[in-house]
């Protein structure tokens, strides 16, 4: 009898067996449990979706003046530091030049020898013109005498009081006189012109040496660093004793109150921005509206850098160099499907997400199509409908499971 039992319990045993082994195979694997609170859960929603893509940047004034050192020289004194407040005259640095210096004093004595010269050439000039019409006036009563000499002989010679002769002699000493007298009224004449023209070289010669002196001193007197503009001393490092080049940035002077803000996108963000769009700036301290202004060409370490010219008042606080972050406003999608932009998700990708089951604690992995994305949230081509739930965190950890428990 227990043969029997036995026999039974084995054969019981044996038949069952490959039905629990087919049962089991049936069942699903056990699926990792993921803390809720560790992951970001995001819906999916239809609507308007505003797309935007987002940089960091700085404040920077839209006019800064770099002043140049427009001569050599060594640095003298430094009367002021970056982050004063100057005007157009404020005098920053000096600089000593002393073959400038002395050239500067050598024109001064160039230009008094020129002007005593041009006073002595007037007075000898002047002197030389007198004794001119002096001969000039001998020579004109001269000529008087004659030609009443000769009228005088004239007469007499009608009466036949007088030889031909004389009246002769008289008529040629009074032709003689007055020719002699034209040349040297000619010669007056001539000698005015002349006098005038070494006077007006000589003015000529003074002028040029006082426009070199006026560069000259002009040149001393850039010696002189000035802000040359009103604003905030931005940056001035030089020390006492250094020697300056020409051409080489003393200072630079910005305009605090003017500022605009570079963002820094990234190259595959930047292909849809265009001149005028909105942008909002946030400057830790609070916002402020612009529009783009200009796009650089260039794309330096992955990145375009985008000027936005601020239209609103700056918040407190804000100043050159601040960091900022900015927001660029592409366009406005009307009744799209969107959500969450998840980790790592691309525009126009295919990903794989998990999604929430309605009342359930899991959730399954879907493929989900992607389209147009903005900064936080992106467009939902297929794999999901309003109202889906679906993790947005990085979940690379679970790649190897459809299925995950959440707590």
């Amino acid at each position: 009898m227990k043969i029997l039992k036995r026999t039974a319990v084995v054969t019981l045993f044996v038949a069952a067996l490959p039905l629990v082994t087919w049962s089991l195979s049936r069942l699903k694997p056990a699926a990792p449990t993921v803390d809720r609170s560790s992951v970001w859960i995001g819906r999916v929603e239809r609507g308007a979706m505003l797309r935007a893509v987002r940089g960091l940047g700085s404040l920077v004034p839209e006019e800064v003046l770099w002043i140049p050192a427009l001569n050599e020289g060594r640095v003298e004194r430094v009367y002021l530091r970056p982050g004063v407040a100057v005007t157009k005259n404020t005098v920053l640095m000096e600089l000593s030049n002393p073959e400038l210096t002395l050239a500067m004093n050598d024109f001064e004595w160039q230009v008094k020898m020129a002007e005593a010269n041009l006073i002595d050439l007037k007075v000898r000039l002047e002197s030389e013109q007198l004794e001119r019409k002096a001969r000039a006036a001998q020579l004109e009563s001269e000529y008087t005498q004659a030609k009443l000499k000769y009228e005088r002989d004239e007469k007499l010679a009608k009466d036949g009081l007088t030889p031909e002769l004389n009246l002769q002699l008289s008529r040629a000493t009074a032709e003689e006189l007055a020719k002699r007298l034209e040349i040297e009224k000619k010669r007056l004449e001539i000698a005015q012109e002349s006098i005038a023209a070494q006077l007006a070289s000589q003015r000529v010669h003074i002028e040029k040496l006082r426009a070199q002196l006026q560069l000259k001193r002009e040149q001393v007197d850039q010696l002189k660093i000035r802000a040359g503009a009103e604003g905030v001393l931005q940056e001035l490092s030089w020390q006492p004793g250094q020697r300056v080049t020409p051409g080489a940035v003393l200072a630079k002077v910005a305009q605090p109150q003017r500022l605009k803000a570079e963002l820094k996108i990234a190259e595959t963000q930047a292909k849809d921005i265009v001149i005028g769009q909105l942008a909002l700036i946030d400057t830790r301290n609070g916002t402020v509206q612009g529009r783009v202004s200009r796009i650089d060409p260039a794309v330096v370490n992955g990145t375009v850098t985008v000027d936005v010219r601020l239209e609103g008042s700056l918040p407190d606080g804000a100043r050159p160099d601040l960091t900022v972050d900015g927001s660029i406003e592409i366009e406005r999608l009307k009744d799209v499907l969107y959500v969450g932009r998840p980790v790592f998700a691309q525009p126009n990708s295919v990903v794989t997400l998990f999604r929430l089951e309605p009342g359930a604690k899991e959730a399954v992995r879907v493929q989900v199509r992607l389209g147009r994305a903005s900064v936080n949230t992106i467009e939902v081509l297929e794999g999901l409908k309003p109202g889906d739930e679906v993790i947005l965190s990085d979940m690379s950890a679970w790649d190897a499971h459809n299925r995950i428990r959440l707590n």
